[in-house]
């Protein structure tokens, strides 16, 4: 019999989709920032290997020339972003939800299994559990991430006002690299949570939206500590079930 298995309670799905746009919204209009003065690359001597970024890709998005715009969405949804951050953190710690996040000391031995399993070369699936060892890790680095961004926006935002902070990061050049390689460290974050969703196939996409997973037999068990409801074979993905305590 098909089972429901509530996943993700109603906070965390709202702080991840409205985390979502505004993050997006905050590395576009970085890029707008950006492109008034774009001197990071990567060379060996005086070959360049590659340029962040080239004349092609700001035509190509119509990037040139829109500082004061990407100013100005930068700062309001830096705000938003900042809020939203602080909101999820503090739900986090209240509901304990906290404790799936936060890595231990398993979890570099279960995110090798992990990769080892998505490259191929490890045939046996790790156990099943609501974040495995390779996502605490991920996520709580994407966590530490969002609070770095954070401080080195400010830093290069008010050098002079806060320079004990802009001082602490090591100055106003090198606080513009680190935001700039966190901005980097997302973009590449992303690229790779998508991919890994669309693995892990649509329900569990799904879950993401609605809060449950419907789990078929012979799926991988889930965590006993996790309700589970049947669901009744004529409404396979009905909801409104009652979870068993």
């Amino acid at each position: 019999m098909k089972r429901i298995v509530h996943k993700h309670p109603l906070a965390i799905r709202w702080f991840h989709w409205i985390n979502f746009p505004v993050l997006f919204v905050m590395i576009w209009s970085g890029l707008l920032i950006y492109w008034a003065y774009d001197p990071y690359k990567i060379q060996i001597g005086d070959y360049v290997l590659l340029s962040f970024f080239p004349d092609s890709f700001y035509k190509a998005l119509k990037v040139p020339f829109r500082l004061a715009e990407g100013m100005a969405w930068h700062w309001v949804f830096m705000w938003v972003f900042i809020l939203n951050g602080i909101l999820y953190v503090a739900y986090t710690f209240i509901s304990g939800e906290w404790r799936h996040l936060v890595p231990d000391r398993n979890s570099f031995r279960e995110a090798g299994q992990v990769v080892l399993y998505d490259l191929g070369l490890r045939k046996t699936q790790p156990p099943f559990v609501k974040y495995n060892g390779a996502q605490k890790i991920a996520y709580f680095t994407v966590m530490l991430m969002g609070i770095g961004s954070v401080l080195t926006g400010f830093a290069i935002y008010k050098p002079v006002q806060i320079a004990w902070l802009t001082t602490l990061l090591g100055g106003y050049e090198a606080a513009r690299l680190e935001h700039f390689t966190l901005t980097v460290g997302f973009v590449l974050f992303f690229v790779v949570h998508v991919i890994q969703v669309a693995r892990a196939g649509w329900h569990n996409f799904q879950s993401m939206i609605t809060g449950f997973e419907v789990v078929k037999p012979g799926d991988p068990e889930r965590p006993a500590s996790q309700p589970v409801a049947p669901v009744h074979p004529s409404d396979p993905a009905s909801p409104t079930q009652p979870a068993l305590s």
